[in-house]
């Protein structure tokens, strides 16, 4: 991901709330000229390891987990793309301060690791119970896996393919117009605002709070 220097995120906290958020990302994986990529939700535990590590599942059908050995041997990592907030920007709102062309506010974090497939029934159900609860925390009842019977439990993970992966290296990006004047940052967030959305409201207020105190 090409990063100007401008609008790297260093933040730990910010990065870890949008893997932690916009959960729901993309598995890349690209092997012997072969690219495959698949929508998955993750869990992200940020306190194992140096980058943390990310869990998540995919069907067996899925021919992609089938590449995560020869990955290995190659020396190969797999690319995990999160999405944060993101949204169009006029340059009408910017103002007559400056020449301006349309552009796209985003925040985006890239993971890179090897994935490791868990093998033990053990590991499999732990990590299920883990993306079961948190998924279901804000709902009243809960669905529960060990409210399932067993068999119907057991015959469901043998369909899946449940993995790790210890992340070797994170590059996050907010781009939210910093490389612009306070008044027109200011007039951008506020022409977000006005439209109807709950993402472009979010865009502006990621605006505001990455926005320096002065812009050369």
């Amino acid at each position: 991901m090409h990063v100007p220097d401008h609008f790297a995120l260093t933040e730990p906290s910010r990065v870890r709330d949008i893997i932690d958020r916009f959960d729901f990302a993309v598995l890349v994986t690209a092997l012997d000229g072969r690219i495959e990529a698949t929508h998955l939700p993750f869990m992200y535990d940020a306190q194992r390891g140096p980058h943390g590590t990310l869990m998540a599942h995919m069907a067996r059908a899925n021919r992609q987990w089938r590449d995560f050995a020869g990955l290995a041997a190659a020396g190969q990592d797999v690319l995990v793309v999160f999405q944060g907030p993101h949204a169009y920007i006029s340059p009408t709102w910017y103002g007559t301060e400056k020449p301006a062309v349309p552009t796209w506010n985003y925040a985006a974090v890239h993971a890179y690791g090897t994935p490791r497939i868990l093998d033990s029934a053990g590991d499999v159900r732990a990590l299920l119970e883990r993306l079961t609860e948190r998924q279901e925390a804000n709902l009243d009842p809960p669905w529960r896996l060990d409210s399932q019977a067993t068999d119907y439990v057991d015959a469901m993970m043998r369909g899946i393919v449940a993995f790790e992966i210890p992340v070797a290296r994170l590059e996050a990006k907010a781009k939210f117009n910093q490389n612009r004047t306070p008044a027109q940052i200011a007039g951008a967030a506020a022409g977000l605002e006005a439209t109807a959305g709950a993402q472009a409201r979010e865009t502006a207020d990621w605006m505001r709070a990455l926005a320096p105190r002065e812009v050369t």
